[in-house]
C-alpha cells in the first residue's frame, strides 16, 4: 500500500512512481529522482485526502505489453547479444501483432492460453511455442514486480506441448572420417583439409572455428583457447558465454603449424599481413559457412559416403570419442557444453556396452574381498 519510487531499469537514471491504493495500481515515469520524489510526495498527500482519483488515470498510465517489453528489454540481464536479438525477433514476429497494442492489466489468462493455441495450430513447434513463452513470461514477471499487475497470468500455465523429442544425429565412423579427411587433402589442393580435420578432432562448432585466431592457438602446451564465436556476421561470445580449452591431437597441431606457415609465405609474397584468422576462404576472406558446406558436400560425394550436415562433424568427433570409452566429463569440456547432462542427453546411448564392464566390476569386488579375521570368525560362533 502507498508510493513506491524505484529507478527502472537499474542504472538508468531513469525513475518511476508507483501506487497501490485500495487494490488498484498505477504506475507513471516521472523523470529523475528528484523529481520522482517531490511527486511521491504530493501523491500521498492526495491519498490521505481522499483525492487521488485513481479510478480516472489507472487505465490510461498502464503501459502497453509492446511498451512494457521494450523496458524490460533495456533493462541489464547479462545476456549473449544474440539472445537479446532472439527474444527481440520473437516478440516482433509472433507476439506483438497479436497483443502488443493490449494494455498490461488487461490482458487475461484466457487470452494468453488462446493466443499460445494460435501459434501451435499454425504449426509452430513445441521448441518455438515454447521459445515464445520464455519472454513473455518473463515480461509479465517484471510487471508484478513493478506493481503494474497482481499476479503472472502465464503462472502454472499448462500448454500441453509434445515431450522434446531426442536430438537426431548422423555421425560418422571411424573408417569414414579416414575416407573424407582422404578426399579433403586433394578438393581444391587441400584448402578445406586443416578446417575439416580440425572440426573432426576437436568438436569445435562452425562459428567457433570461423573466430578462431592464431594467438588463441598454443602449438607447444597443443592447445587451443575458444574465446569467442561467429555468429550474424558478428563476432560473439562462445555459446554459454562460457571460454574453454581443447587439446589438439599431434597430427592436428603439425596440420595448422604448416598451415600458418603456408599463409606467412603467401602474405609476404603478395605484401599483406598475416590474416589474424586460422581458417580462410579460397579468396583468403573469412571462412563461409556454405561454401564450407559446399566443400563438405562434394568431398563425402567423391568419397561415397552419406550427405551429412556441418554440425554433424562435432557429432562424429563426439561419438568417436564415446565408443572409444573416453571419459565422458572431458567429452563434455571439450565440447563445451554447460553440464554433463546435455552430453548424455544426446550420446549417451552411445556408450559401448551401455555400462556393461561397470556392472561386472560388481562380482569382481566381490572375488576379491578380503577374508573375515580370525577374531570376526570367533564371534560369528558365539
Amino acid at each position: 500500500m502507498g508510493v513506491k519510487v524505484r529507478e527502472k531499469p537499474k542504472g538508468s537514471g531513469k525513475y518511476w512512481i508507483f501506487v497501490n491504493h485500495q487494490g488498484k495500481r498505477i504506475s507513471k515515469f516521472a523523470g529523475d529522482e528528484k523529481t520522482a520524489h517531490e511527486i511521491a510526495e504530493k501523491i500521498q498527500a492526495k491519498i490521505i485526502l481522499g483525492d487521488l482519483g485513481i479510478d480516472r488515470i489507472q487505465k490510461r498510465d498502464c503501459p502497453t505489453l509492446y511498451d512494457q517489453a521494450v523496458l524490460w528489454l533495456e533493462a541489464p540481464h547479462g545476456w549473449k547479444e544474440s539472445t537479446r536479438d532472439t527474444y527481440q525477433n520473437t516478440l516482433r514476429l509472433h507476439v506483438y501483432p497479436e497483443l502488443g497494442h493490449r494494455k498490461i492489466n488487461e490482458l487475461t489468462r484466457k487470452e494468453f492460453k488462446a493466443f499460445f493455441r494460435k501459434l501451435i495450430s499454425k504449426g509452430l513447434s513445441p521448441a518455438m511455442v515454447a521459445l515464445v513463452r520464455s519472454p513473455v513470461f518473463s515480461i509479465l514477471e517484471d510487471a508484478v514486480d513493478s506493481e503494474l499487475i497482481e499476479s503472472n497470468p502465464l503462472l502454472r500455465m499448462n500448454l500441453k506441448l509434445r515431450k522434446k523429442t531426442s536430438i537426431e544425429i548422423t555421425p560418422l565412423t571411424e573408417a569414414g572420417v579416414i575416407q573424407l579427411l582422404g578426399q579433403a587433402k586433394h578438393y581444391l589442393n587441400g584448402a578445406y583439409y586443416p578446417v575439416m580435420l580440425c572440426a573432426l578432432r576437436t568438436g569445435m562448432r562452425i562459428g567457433e572455428m570461423q573466430a578462431l585466431e592464431w594467438t588463441d592457438i598454443d602449438f607447444k602446451s597443443r592447445l587451443i583457447q575458444v574465446k569467442r564465436s561467429w555468429r550474424k556476421n558478428r563476432v560473439t561470445e562462445p555459446k554459454n558465454g562460457k571460454g574453454r580449452s581443447i587439446g589438439m591431437t599431434q597430427l592436428l597441431t603439425e596440420t595448422l603449424k604448416d598451415l600458418r606457415t603456408e599463409r606467412k609465405k603467401a602474405a609476404l609474397k603478395n605484401g599483406r599481413p598475416l590474416s589474424a584468422f586460422v581458417f580462410n576462404g579460397t579468396r583468403n576472406e573469412m571462412l563461409h559457412r556454405e561454401t564450407f558446406r559446399a566443400a563438405l558436400e562434394e568431398c563425402l560425394d567423391k568419397a561415397g559416403l552419406p550427405r551429412i550436415r556441418v554440425h554433424d562433424l562435432r557429432h562424429t568427433y563426439a561419438t568417436i570419442r564415446i565408443l572409444r570409452g573416453h571419459n565422458i566429463g572431458d567429452v563434455c569440456h571439450q565440447l563445451g557444453h554447460s553440464s554433463i547432462r546435455i552430453t548424455y542427453d544426446i550420446y549417451g546411448h552411445w556408450v559401448p556396452g551401455r555400462f556393461q564392464s561397470e556392472v561386472d566390476e560388481l562380482d569382481l569386488a566381490q572375488q576379491s574381498a578380503p577374508q573375515a579375521h580370525p577374531v570376526e570368525k570367533a564371534c560369528e560362533k558365539l
